[in-house]
């Protein structure tokens, strides 16, 4: 009889114990008359095996079990009737409980029988008592587990498919997942690579809302069929297809081990999708549905089945984003901008209390004197990882997650209180006012108007020096609350600007009925005007586009300041259609409060 061994691991128990067990078994007394008897009759089947590991007896239960008599087993090698010699571990285990230094050994193998069924065997070896002519040897016994292995593998396989779709679940994928991550895996052959598309249907819970979860489940069927012929196509010149899975609710997976790089995971992706857009009839309901897939491809080593999985995920994210019914490929230049993002957003509120923001001033200069008339009070943060921030990489975080707010009283305060500590340092100068962007969410999360008062009472700051600017798209069409607390903080004698004119909604016959101050020209119109004066002609349409917003703010009593000048070109053009005041690297950047105190009184 000829025994196969699954290797090392064949040596391993099934409840996880190790081969050799250091229990000490009772030793068994040489045999009387009545023991002889009882060795015979045992259905357990058993041999000894002498110190040399011969066979030297054998009941007939273990000749049965081998095909042979006693009578023939006698005088062979143990080892190899039952495959102990397959693996170095338990060869070794074997010989030190044949020479006394072992007090047991367990464990299991898969023997093939002579008329070519295989079994299941557990092997166990335990030392005999000597009498006073020598120690008999070692007692060796085979029970059958067969019947044992195969419920555990049924179990096995319920525990680890789904039900619906009958595809690997989730705790088998990432058991495969993390095997094929093992450096033994990859680094005996293959590319040493590893791919994977997560898949998503997209409004797969309005058909379990509409035609019920019956219907649905369904449909996941048939979307797994779909997805296994693409996996077996895609497998057809290769040693293993794509292991395909569902993970839970509408979501699958692929799983290529050895990928040959993106190409193929995209050719792959794409089956995906055009296979899923077939229209699915499933008991007289037609319907059509689509994915969205992410798709991440990279070496193995080095590679975690976490790391692939948040990358897989994140990718599926962008995939849906993106307009779903589509695939996307893992990007880790804008991966590291999202977990940028994540990482400020979750220290925005810290960072307030911290003192991590500061202010710096851009001048607002009068265009006929080239005076100093204002400051635009600009935030910046100070982030201890990332640097000096500019607040495109955060204002639209702190309104998202309403941190905009206790910003945006911090903001109020320093300005204004730097705006009377100007105010009282020159006091010989004509006070400059200070100019504060302000988000639609201060307005209707928080009282601005109460916030506005108490910081003009407590810093002694006059209202008409203070100038809150809200961007076009953010004061047109407003009502209610929002138009309520500018005309309050109009009537208070606070100045309202709107920022960026002309790029949102340019309702002019609105814009009569607000309380406006000032409009602010957007840099776009301002940077038409760059040419002139270097050899190429300027574009009369610009002029004539900002000339005319110039004169109709004019008439309807509000003054014009023109952003983003950068050449004397441009601010003289500016000056000749009458613009009022200018922003602009011309005349400085945004600069410390004590630079400010420089510039004024000084002629631009």
């Amino acid at each position: 009889m000829n025994g196969t061994s699954e290797g090392p691991a064949a040596a391993a128990d099934l409840d996880g114990s190790a081969v050799t067990e250091s229990d000490i078994a009772t030793p068994v007394r040489p045999d009387p008359p009545s023991h002889r008897a009882a060795f015979a009759a045992a259905p357990l089947a058993m041999a000894v095996v002498d110190r040399e590991g011969t066979v030297v007896d054998a009941n007939p239960a273990f000749g049965e079990l081998l095909g042979a008599t006693s009578e023939e087993l006698t005088g062979t090698p143990a080892a190899d009737l039952v495959d102990l010699a397959s693996d170095t571990r338990t060869w070794h285990a074997y010989r030190e409980v044949l020479r006394g230094r072992q007090a047991k050994l367990r464990c299991k193998r898969r023997l093939k029988h002579p008329d070519g069924h295989s079994m299941w065997a557990q092997i166990t070896v335990t030392p005999l008592a000597g009498d006073a002519h020598g120690s008999p040897g070692v007692l060796l016994s085979v029970a059958d587990i067969t019947a044992r292995r195969e419920l555990q593998a049924r179990l096995r396989h319920l525990q680890m498919h789904d039900p619906v779709t009958r595809l690997p679940n989730r705790t088998l994928f990432f058991e495969r997942l993390t095997a094929a991550l093992e450096p033994e895996s990859y680094e005996q052959g293959g590319t040493g690579r590893i791919g994977l598309c997560y898949l998503d249907l997209d409004g797969f819970q309005a058909v379990n809302d509409t035609l019920g979860h019956r219907v649905g489940d369904r449909l996941l069927a048939a979307v797994a069929e779909r997805l296994t012929r693409c996996a077996d196509e895609a497998g057809h010149d290769r040693a293993t297809a794509p292991l395909v899975a569902r993970l839970g609710g509408d979501e699958f997976a692929l799983l290529v081990e050895d990928s040959t790089g993106t190409e193929q995971l995209a050719d792959l992706a794409e089956s995906l999708l055009k296979a899923i857009q077939a229209p699915f009839d499933l008991s007289g309901h037609r319907m059509s549905v689509s994915a969205s897939i992410g798709v991440v491809e990279r070496r193995a080593a080095g590679t975690s089945a976490t790391g692939l999985m948040q990358a897989a995920d994140t990718t599926l994210y962008w995939a849906k984003a993106d307009g779903r019914d589509r695939w996307t490929l893992f990007d880790p230049e804008r991966n590291a901008h999202r977990m940028t993002r994540q990482a400020l957003a979750s220290t925005l509120r810290p960072a307030i209390e911290r003192g991590e923001f500061r202010l710096e001033y851009q001048p607002l200069v009068c265009m006929e004197d080239g005076r100093l008339r204002g400051v635009e009070a600009l935030i910046r943060w100070d982030h201890p990882q990332f640097g000096m921030l500019t607040p495109n990489r955060f204002i639209q975080l702190a309104e998202e997650d309403g941190s905009i707010v206790p910003l945006g009283r911090w903001i109020l305060a320093t300005a204004c209180r730097q705006a009377r500590q100007w105010q009282l340092d020159h006091p010989d100068e004509p006070p400059i006012f200070v100019s504060v962007n302000v988000a639609v969410r201060q307005v209707w999360d928080s009282d601005l108007v109460a916030d506005v008062a108490k910081t003009l009472a407590e810093t002694g700051l006059a209202p008409h020096l203070l100038q809150l600017e809200l961007t076009e798209s953010a004061v047109m069409g407003s009502a209610g609350r929002p138009l309520q607390a500018l005309q309050a903080l109009s009537d208070m004698g606070v100045g309202i600007a709107i920022d960026d004119f002309g790029t949102g909604y340019s309702n002019l016959a609105y814009l009569s009925r607000l309380p406006v101050s000032v409009l602010k020209l957007d840099g776009s119109f301002v940077r038409g005007f760059q040419y002139e004066g270097e050899g190429v002609p300027p574009n009369p349409a610009d002029e004539v586009v900002v000339e005319a917003m110039i004169q109709l703010a004019h008439r309807l009593g509000l003054t014009v300041t023109a952003e983003c000048v950068e050449t004397s070109a441009q601010a003289s053009r500016l000056r000749r259609i009458g613009c009022d005041t200018g922003q602009g690297w011309l005349y400085s950047r945004p600069v410390s409060p004590d630079r400010i105190s420089g510039l004024m009184g000084v002629q631009a």
